[in-house]
């Protein structure tokens, strides 16, 4: 059982929020294009700012806790790459201007830290108090995973989400950015503008995949420090991955298909623990190590296979995957 001090939750949590209050002052202060050696700068000190708090807590706490953490790491940095794709399909529909695109994922990255953050105190109760819900979690991966993997050539329709079309009914809505403002008066009448939708749109997104992340990752552990802050520093670099990859994401075409799989896996491995809890102590379990071996392995094959697809078919293109099929109608063959 891992015991985090109350300091040092707070210490954590104060520099998760001091990371997070740094990009929204940027992003409000200075809106402006990010280039690519701006992105790069902002994801090399991410990622160092992630792997020095990994080393720090194997350091402090043992090798076990430190796997755990950076196999939860992993998870969740490979599901934001799908989150990636969503959030490009979003700026291209609403047509969000790029001085603003910075603000809209910093406040995207707020809304899904806060998210799941419930989620995780909510799911840290259930696991303590009833250990079934290692399986529930096992199946609602599985069919997140089975569904991934049958929608895995699709893509979210974002106009189609019914939190959107309500808002559209029932919000006056302006036609412009309004220079990035959320609201605004228009003949003395307060309306909300597109950047208002976006963000409704991004908030109603991230709680989807706080949904399959947060069970993801209590796959790899229940503790909810380790999940927390695998969860906060996989998110804190999302902003930055974007604007350096997002002209790449398109190569990634088997993301999609290894998301699945890694879920899959995931959903088996909790199934198997609840057994071994809860059924016979014979039943195996998946030790961690096992599971940071897999997760690399899978995501490796997946950039690999993805990069030579590409090459070998330059119009193949990556796909976000979807968990329900397209609503759109195909159109009918020409009359004779």
């Amino acid at each position: 059982m891992l015991d985090i001090s109350l300091l040092v939750w707070g210490v954590t949590v104060s520099l998760i929020v001091l990371l997070l209050a740094v990009d929204l002052v940027l992003a409000s202060v200075r809106p402006h294009k990010v280039g690519f050696r701006e992105a790069t700068a902002w994801s090399v000190f991410y990622i160092a700012v992630a792997v020095g708090f990994g080393v720090w807590f194997t350091y402090a706490y043992g090798g076990d806790f430190g796997t755990a953490y950076f196999a939860g790491y992993l998870v969740e940095k490979s599901l934001s790459v799908d989150n990636l794709f969503v959030f490009v399909i979003i700026m291209t529909t609403f047509a969000v201007p790029q001085e603003h695109q910075h603000k809209v994922l910093t406040f995207g990255i707020a809304l899904a830290l806060v998210m799941r953050a419930i989620f995780i105190v909510a799911g840290a109760a259930l696991l303590s108090a009833f250990s079934v819900v290692f399986l529930l979690f096992g199946l609602l991966l599985i069919f997140t995973a089975v569904q991934l993997f049958r929608h895995r050539d699709e893509d979210p329709d974002i106009e189609d989400n019914a939190v959107v079309k309500g808002a559209r009914r029932l919000l006056p809505i302006t036609e412009t950015y309004v220079g990035g403002k959320l609201l605004t008066r228009v003949d003395g009448q307060r309306m909300v503008t597109p950047l208002f939708l976006v963000l409704i749109a991004i908030g109603s997104i991230d709680l989807l995949f706080a949904l399959d992340s947060i069970p993801a990752v209590f796959g790899i552990t229940s503790e909810a420090y380790i999940v927390f802050t695998a969860n906060a520093f996989a998110l804190l670099g999302l902003r930055a991955l974007f604007f350096l990859v997002k002209g790449l994401l398109d190569r990634l075409v088997y993301l999609s298909t290894g998301l699945s799989i890694i879920l899959a896996f995931i959903g088996v491995k909790l199934i198997l623990h609840w057994l071994h809890v809860d059924v016979s102590a014979a039943v195996p379990e998946i030790p961690t190590l096992v599971s940071l071996g897999v997760i690399l392995v899978i995501l490796a094959v997946v950039v690999v296979a993805s990069l030579v697809k590409t090459r070998n078919e330059p119009s193949a293109r990556a796909h976000a995957g979807s968990l329900r099929g397209s609503q759109t109608t195909p159109p009918k063959a020409p009359s004779k």
